[in-house]
């Protein structure tokens, strides 16, 4: 028998797991080798466990995922991440796969394409739709870029994170860092993005579809 793709499902609803793993029971060449509810768990089963695939909710408690997929990614550059989210590829797949991601899927795809995606990273390769492919060919060359396009990974989780109604200081502590570094981006995010105070960044956020429900 072929060997099967062990495959770590990391969402923090349990209901989401349950049906995710029903889907990959039915097939004959992949393996729910585990399940996470959170960033940090899913990175002590993937240093303990050998893993071949692993899927990583876009939003949970605790470390943003960026952070999560970064941390990831320098421990183990080779591993395939395929980004699971309920947000549209237009809002956050971009970033997400020039931070090392191999694929980015919602979750309202069909079953077939999720394993149809797990096959197709495990191979080496990328799974992104058609529509997305040309986002990313021209978001190398496109100069009329929206604001926040424009700001560092870090600074995009600090942005999301205050738009959420996050303080400083709650931030600070979820990212490990001290307030008055926070503080600091908060500075870089609103001059860059030619913004005043959090309640013009909070409804930009909003109007953009930025702010990620946990």
């Amino acid at each position: 028998m072929p060997k099967k793709i062990k495959v770590l499902i990391t969402d923090d609803h349990a209901v989401v797991r349950e049906g995710l793993a029903q889907i990959l029971s039915n097939t004959h060449d992949i393996q729910v080798a585990g399940e996470a509810g959170n960033g940090q768990e899913a990175l002590q089963k993937i240093r303990n466990e050998k893993l071949d695939v692993v899927l990583l909710d876009i939003s949970m408690p605790g470390k943003p995922s960026l952070e999560t997929l970064k941390e990831i990614r320098s421990e183990f550059p080779k591993l395939p991440i395929l980004i699971l989210s309920m947000y549209s590829e237009d809002r956050f797949a971009v970033r997400y796969l020039k931070a090392g991601a191999s694929g980015y899927l919602t979750k309202e795809s069909a079953g077939d394409q999720l394993v149809l995606a797990i096959r197709k990273i495990h191979e080496g390769m990328k799974f992104i739709s058609p529509q997305l492919t040309e986002k990313l060919a021209f978001s190398v060359l496109d100069s009329d870029k929206a604001p926040h396009e424009s700001l560092s990974d870090r600074e995009f989780e600090v942005m999301c994170l205050l738009a959420s109604g996050k303080t400083v200081t709650e931030i600070g502590k979820e990212l490990c860092v001290s307030p008055n570094t926070i503080s600091t981006h908060r500075v870089r995010i609103l001059e860059k993005m030619k913004l005043k105070n959090n309640a013009q960044l909070t409804l930009y956020a909003l109007q953009k579809g930025l702010v990620v429900e946990l």
